[in-house]
Order: C-alpha cells, then sequence, then structure tokens
C-alpha cells in the first residue's frame, strides 16, 4: 500500500501564532504526515490570544488547491472518516525543539497504528530544519506552491501592491509596534511613565505572555538586542541608512500602540507616510533573486543610539558599518547547519531539483501563497532600497556609498 492512499493512519495538528508561524507549522504538519505515513487532515488554525481571529483554514487558504498540489505527497481530508470519528487521540504537546524523522517515526508510528489518530500541538520549530532531500523538496512544494491565499485574500494584496507601486519608488516597513509585542517581549515602549506602566501591569496580569527569559530586566533586553525598535530608533536608522525625506513609506503591522503619537517621530521626519496591511516575507524575496536587504544588528547598535553625546555624522558611519556586510547575500543552505530552507531557498543543491520538478515554484508565478505578502521592490535611488526592517543597496553603487 502506498503512503498516499493509507486510510489507516491520520495527524491532526493545531498549529498557533501569527501568519507566518502558523504557515511554518502547516508545512511541517505535512512533513511529518509524510514521515509517517499518515492522511492529514485539515490543520485547524488556534485563535489566537491577542486578535481573538476565528479564521479557518479555507478562510485564509485556498484547500482545493492545497489538496490538489500534494496529492502524490499527503493525503488531505477535510476531517476524520466515520471509521476514526470516535477515535480518542494520542495527544503529544512535547514534541522537542529540532526532532529527526528518526525520532518522530520512534515516538509516533507505533502509537499513531495502535489508535489511528494522532494529535499534535505547538509545532512551531520542532521539526528539524535539517531533513533528507525528498523532504526538504516537499517542504519548499508546501511553502511556496501548495500554500496559496484564498482568492479573496490574493485578490485585495495584488489591487493593494498595484496601486502602491503604480506612484513609483517607495520604502515598505514592516514595524512591530502593537501592545501586544510590546507584553511579549518584555520590553517597554518608551512613550510615557503611563503607558510603560500600562504594559507592566498586562504583563503582570498575563505572565503566561511573556515569551521567554523572564528573569532579565527590560534594559538587559535592549541591550541585548531582544526588543522592537520604536519609532524614533527606526527614524534614526533610516536617515543614518541614507533614506531621503521625500521618500515614501508603505508600512506595514498593527495599530501602534500610543496610536498616532507613537509615530510622531516617524511622521515628522518622513511626511509621506501611508499605512498598508501586508506583511513581508524575507523568504520568499530570497527565493526570487536575492534581493539585497539589512536586518537592522540591534545589540550591536543599541549602545550607539543610547549615547547621547555622540554627534550625527559619527552616529551615521557607525549604523552603515555596523551594516556593511549584512545585505542579504546568496547564502548556501549547506554552509550552517540548522538553517530553514523556506528562508534560506537558494538555487543550489537541493532547491535547483526542486525548481525543475516544480513548475509552479518559477520566480513571479501569480499562484504564489506568499505574493500577497510580497510588494515589490522598487528602487528608491540608485543606491538605496528598503523592505521591512531590511535596507538593501544596488550592488553597482554600495562600494561608494559606504
Amino acid at each position: 500500500m502506498s503512503i498516499v492512499k493509507d486510510k489507516t493512519k491520520y495527524l491532526i495538528v493545531v498549529v498557533s501564532g501569527g501568519m507566518n508561524q502558523q504557515r511554518n507549522q502547516i508545512v511541517d504538519a505535512v512533513v511529518i504526515a509524510r514521515i509517517l505515513g499518515a492522511a492529514l487532515v485539515v490543520p485547524i488554525l488556534q485563535v489566537n490570544v491577542i486578535w481573538g481571529d476565528e479564521s479557518e483554514f479555507s478562510d485564509i487558504f485556498d484547500l482545493e488547491h492545497f489538496k490538489k498540489v500534494l496529492a502524490n505527497d499527503v493525503r488531505i481530508v477535510s476531517s476524520l472518516p466515520s471509521t476514526h470519528i470516535m477515535t480518542r487521540p494520542v495527544e503529544e504537546k512535547r514534541t522537542p525543539l529540532h526532532a529527526s524523522p528518526n525520532w518522530i517515526r520512534s515516538r509516533y508510528l507505533k502509537r499513531i497504528k495502535r489508535e489511528g489518530v494522532l494529535l499534535l500541538r505547538g509545532l512551531d520549530s520542532r521539526l528539524s530544519k535539517d531533513l533528507p532531500s525528498d523532504l526538504q523538496k516537499l517542504r519548499c512544494k508546501v511553502a511556496f506552491h501548495a500554500l496559496r491565499f484564498a482568492p479573496p485574500i490574493l485578490g485585495i494584496g495584488n489591487k493593494l501592491a498595484e496601486r502602491m507601486s503604480s506612484k513609483g519608488p517607495y520604502l515598505a516597513l514592516h514595524l512591530r509596534m502593537e501592545k501586544d509585542v510590546w507584553v511579549r517581549t518584555g520590553c517597554l515602549p518608551g512613550l510615557s511613565p503611563e503607558y510603560d506602566e500600562i504594559v507592566n501591569n498586562e504583563r503582570i496580569q498575563r505572565p503566561e505572555l511573556l515569551t521567554g527569559r523572564s528573569n532579565m530586566t527590560y534594559h538587559e533586553r535592549k541591550l541585548a538586542g531582544l526588543c522592537p525598535l520604536n519609532a524614533l530608533e527606526v527614524t534614526r536608522l533610516l536617515k543614518a541608512l541614507g533614506a531621503p525625506k521625500n521618500a515614501r513609506i508603505y508600512w506595514a503591522g498593527g495599530n501602534p500602540f500610543g496610536g498616532k503619537e507613537a509615530l510622531l517621530p516617524l511622521t515628522g521626519e518622513f511626511p509621506h507616510f501611508y499605512n498598508k496591511e501586508i506583511l513581508l516575507c524575507p523568504g520568499y524575496r530570497a527565493y526570487a533573486g536575492h534581493k539585497k536587504y539589512i536586518t537592522p544588528d540591534k545589540r550591536h547598535m543599541l549602545p550607539y543610539f543610547l549615547n547621547s553625546s555622540l554627534p550625527e555624522a559619527e552616529f551615521n558611519r557607525i549604523i552603515k558599518e555596523l551594516h556593511k556586510d549584512s545585505l542579504g547575500q546568496p547564502d548556501l543552505r549547506t554552509s550552517r547547519a540548522g538553517k530553514d530552507v523556506t528562508k534560506y531557498p537558494v538555487p543550489e543543491g537541493v532547491l535547483e531539483e526542486a525548481v525543475r520538478e516544480v513548475p509552479s515554484l518559477e520566480l513571479g508565478e501569480s499562484s504564489s501563497p506568499i505574493n500577497i505578502l510580497l510588494l515589490p521592490l522598487n528602487k528608491l535611488s540608485d543606491d538605496f532600497k528598503l523592505s521591512g526592517t531590511r535596507v538593501g543597496w544596488n550592488e553597482n553603487s554600495f562600494e561608494q556609498n559606504f
């Protein structure tokens, strides 16, 4: 009996977190189902404790497309069959980080064969990033081809992207300044003592929201680069990296804690500042031709942010120097273990074969599940582009500007 036709084993997964975390867990759920030779019940999206979003899989993704693309890899079913509907699933909540296929088989295979149904929760980063070639290809197939947004979402996203690009060059900026971000990270927005107190009180009332390292103070977290940049810090970063004052900036993210007041440093320096509800995906950007980008080096640059006596020209020089070697150049995934193949889909080795075997992985394919997340990276000037909190330069002018 082939793997895809086995009707005795069923895997149920509950995925949690934001959109990107849910997407990653769905990808790994398909791979785990393949490893176990089980059918995958359409993943259940856990209601987010912050947003209260009750969307189901088919509300966000094109379910029929998902099933069709994976038909020869993993059998996807909408619900358990009548033969298993009364089965009490074996539930597993403690899958370790970076579990290997051998660990998955040794831990779950006998149990799912015996009970027929296995329920997994909390899959984020649980499956190893280093898998055999066939499973890495499957990961890419799910992430870049099978997971396509439902038509209503895809249509809205494409329309927004078209309107943005039609007005000429722009910056795309992903801010993380929502109330829940400050609560979860153990950081403070720094707007005023009143706002800081609100965040501290909510963290005390809901300690489960703190994502980790609860023994660190706010100051220690900030210096370790664990806190999001506030509007003033983002403004100084953009200016130091050469963003012109007349730049059109489209920003993504939820409403910042503190409302318009929280954005005043940015809107005061960059008056052409517009809201948008589209997230940028660095993984797809890397896949689509390795657009250069910079992820701010918060840990190393924050001491300079805190040094009020540092002249602006010297500050700008230091910030550029800190980021000159982090341009997001194509990086062979085989050069370092533990890299996620969907974030480093370099067209060598595994990915080169995957592209040949899966036509829909071609760059710019309109059916990509994350086209809605991808904004055109138009050239702002001859040397400057910014996408999300990642900044990049035209390679021909990089040297002269640094």
